[in-house]
């Protein structure tokens, strides 16, 4: 199985690029093979040459743009091949509901699931790191209380089920909107990632990268909650969650819900080896 590295938004491209740098890392370094997906742009050429300048800019030689426009694109010869051949696949930020509807249950999708599978990591920004779960939030409303008007949810592309994510968390004000999403389906850990911010997830643990924090929101224990009494314009009541906040460093079980607090300190991991 691969790594997902899920970023928050407005990540660093033209200073030090932390984020992409550990991305481009364990994808296999300089011998690594990108491809950028831009289906959720509406700018897929403007978007993938930024991505393009940045990811060669760091010493990979090897990187493919797939601009997906629709769903008949998902299933063309030479994007399965540039799949089939990727260490990395990159997801860019734009609108998250563009990459489900031209992307999920299509070849391509398939594709792309078979090499995180076999091991080649899996990255997205923004609408990019909104996708990753298997119920994603599509739009909702920021800086305002819980209710359940403010969220719509819908399919997402299933690298990480079970948890809902939120991404330019703090920037946007967005806890609110985590509560009225995880108020609405199954999923009891929620995940608000921060700008310039992210998680390398690998296995049932995470490691945060990045200037932010990450805001886990676990309701698995909740004492109280008025969910099936309210009706969707008024304001839910949450009682017992629980709240992590990790900055850069920390790790997170995600199966046993719980930060890992005996290491915080980054350790590079070995590169994917390249075949």
């Amino acid at each position: 199985m691969g790594k997902l590295v899920i970023i928050g938004g407005a990540e660093d491209k033209e200073g030090d690029c932390r984020i992409l740098r550990e991305f481009v890392r364990r994808a296999g370094g300089t011998k690594s093979r990108i491809v950028v997906m831009t289906a959720a742009t509406e700018l897929p050429r403007e978007v993938g040459d930024e991505y393009r300048r940045v990811f060669e800019r760091l010493g990979v030689e090897d990187v493919r743009i797939l601009d997906t426009v629709e769903r008949q694109d998902a299933g063309s010869s030479t994007s399965l091949e540039a799949i089939v051949k990727a260490t990395g696949i990159f997801f860019t930020g734009g609108d998250q509901a563009r990459i489900t509807g031209i992307l999920k249950d299509t070849p391509l999708d398939e594709a792309i699931h078979k090499r995180f599978a076999e091991g080649a990591v899996v990255a997205g920004t923004s609408a990019g790191s909104a996708v990753m779960p298997d119920v994603m939030i599509v739009e909702g409303d920021s800086e305002t209380n819980p209710r359940v008007e403010i969220v719509d949810m819908g399919p997402g592309m299933g690298f990480l089920p079970g948890i809902v994510i939120d991404q330019h968390f703090s920037q946007r004000g967005r806890l609110g909107r985590l509560l009225a999403a995880l108020s609405q389906q199954p999923a009891v850990l929620g995940l608000g990632i921060d700008e310039n911010t992210s998680i390398v997830v690998n296995g049932d643990q995470f490691e945060v990268v990045g200037e932010g924090v990450i805001t886990v929101v676990d309701v698995a224990e909740l004492t109280h909650t008025n969910v099936e009494d309210s009706l969707k314009d008024e304001p839910l009541a949450i009682c017992g969650a629980k709240l992590h906040i990790l900055p850069h460093g920390y790790r997170f079980d995600l199966k046993k819900r719980k930060p890992i607090l005996a290491q915080t300190a980054s350790q590079p991991e070995p590169a994917m080896a390249v075949s």
